[in-house]
């Protein structure tokens, strides 16, 4: 088994050590070339011509920095892109700089000796650098990879300067572990996550982009206009891998049994998951919810909020947000309030005295609710019904309508149980509440009454003590 894997697992030190002495002489030779070619007086040049062309910048970005901004600010896009954009802007000086200085370099490159210019190239590469990291840092959120592209830029610019590039990179491709077929290397590992992050990114960038245009198209449906986004970040997704992985020279078919047995992981490992994307696609193609519904699923009542790909999101009306899987709503009984329209039935119970006239009652019940506020619609009409003879009440229920259930239900029942008080209290009608007596008799009251008295309960015989009932014997005997 050792030499099936020695075999098959390669890994060459002497190429490594080679290639990293290359390297070094390739740095030693560049800074040996510079320092032949050093002169004070073109330095002294090169650092005035940098200076002046900073100042310049700077002058000239405190004019077109703050109209950029206000223009980019006007932009009603995705907020990731703007956020990328603002961060350029505040750099404009930067972008100023780094433009000068390529113009000068290549200018001095033409005119006069390349080693003239040599630490003006120096500054575009450290400006380049700096501008680049800093943007970064301000767009990705995670602070590891920020890290990690500030890392990679700073060793790009170093060795850029000592002119090390190519030996950099044969020294990167030395490290390498050869399984089988596969050659593994350091620089193979770096480009790969290199380009599969920078497609990611511009897939998702691009993919909110897109999905922010399509939620602001009224003619689409708003299920339909989340489906297609989410389809749409899908394939970018998957088309970000692809062209990463062609990129790299790697044949998509090797990966055919690879996938397979990917597809069978999710079938048993990831069940739940899948099983709730897949219920999120069916929510979206049946249009059986959608953004704005307002929804009881249980005992959580709220609007809907967003439709995510593994769950839902639902807001209650005391602020609460309900992340509530996707298979809930395939597998559970759900209202939705909103689904074919908006409008709402509420009902209202309440009694009054039997002394009041029913039809003056559904009369002023109807009109205290007409009276209640704008959210009682007008059509339909409120309606009111006798539908009971309590025990110390009459029963009505009084109906109307709302159409605009996500703004509360118990707040509407309780502005038009107010109203019905006030407009009762005005009119004279009482609302009755039960009366009960309780009677507490004695027995010789029973005894003086036609019942019969209750038996009561015997008096329990006294202990009596063995010792004190002898000796009373012995007395007794005595006399």
């Amino acid at each position: 088994m050792a030499e099936g894997v020695t075999q098959t697992t390669d890994f060459d030190h002497g190429q490594v050590e080679q290639a990293f002495e290359a390297m070094v002489a390739a740095g030693t030779r560049t800074l040996g070339r510079v320092t032949g070619y050093f002169d004070v007086e073109w330095s002294l040049i090169q650092l005035a011509i940098a200076v002046a062309l900073f100042a310049l910048a700077y002058l000239a970005s405190l004019r077109i920095e703050p109209a950029l901004e206000e223009r980019a600010r006007a932009l009603k896009g995705n907020a990731g892109f703007l956020r990328m954009v603002i961060a350029f802007l505040r750099r404009t000086e930067w972008i100023l700089f780094i433009a000068g200085l390529f113009v000068a370099v290549n200018v001095m490159r033409l005119a006069t000796w390349p080693s003239r210019s040599y630490l003006l190239s120096i500054a575009l590469s450290l400006s380049v650098a700096w501008l680049g990291i800093t943007v970064l840092s301000r767009i990705l959120r995670s602070r590891l990879m920020a890290r990690t592209a500030a890392v990679i830029g700073w060793v790009w610019v170093a060795a850029s300067i000592l002119g090390i590039q190519t030996e950099l990179a044969a020294l990167l491709d030395s490290i390498a572990l050869t399984i089988g077929s596969w050659r593994i290397s350091a620089l193979f590992v770096i480009k790969g996550v290199l380009t599969l992050l920078a497609a990611l990114w511009v897939a998702v960038g691009v993919g909110n982009f897109a999905d922010d245009r399509l939620r602001r198209n009224t003619d689409i449906t708003p299920s339909v206009r989340v489906l297609l986004g989410k389809l749409l970040k899908i394939a970018l997704i998957i088309l970000a891998g692809a062209v990463s992985l062609s990129a790299l020279g790697i044949d998509l078919t090797a990966l055919t049994v690879f996938s397979g047995a990917i597809g069978v992981g999710l079938g048993f490992g990831l069940q739940k998951v899948v099983s709730n994307f897949i219920s999120g696609i069916i929510i979206l193609m049946d249009r059986s919810i959608k953004p704005g519904d307002t929804i009881t699923l249980g005992e959580t009542f709220g609007w809907i909020r967003e439709l995510r790909a593994r769950f839902v999101s639902v807001v209650t009306r005391d602020g609460k947000e309900y992340l509530i899987p996707n298979e809930e709503f395939i597998t559970s009984q759900v209202v939705n309030w909103s689904f074919s329209d908006d409008l709402v039935r509420l009902d209202v119970h309440f009694g009054v005295s039997y002394d009041a006239d029913p039809h003056r009652v559904t009369e002023l019940a109807v009109e205290a609710c007409r009276k209640a506020g704008g959210r009682v619609q007008k059509s339909p009409l409120p309606v009111c019904w006798l539908v009971g003879f309590g025990e110390s009440s009459l029963d009505f229920v009084l109906r109307f309508w709302i159409c605009d259930p996500q703004a509360g239900l118990t707040n509407i029942r309780g502005t038009v149980m107010m109203a019905l008080w006030d407009t009762f209290k005005e009119n004279g009608i009482g609302i009755p509440f039960p009366h009960r007596e309780i009677i507490m008799r004695t027995p010789v009251e029973l005894a003086m009454g036609d019942g019969e008295p209750e038996t009561a309960p015997a008096e329990p015989a006294k202990r009596r003590n063995p010792v004190a009932a002898a000796r009373g014997k012995q007395k007794g005997g005595g006399a």
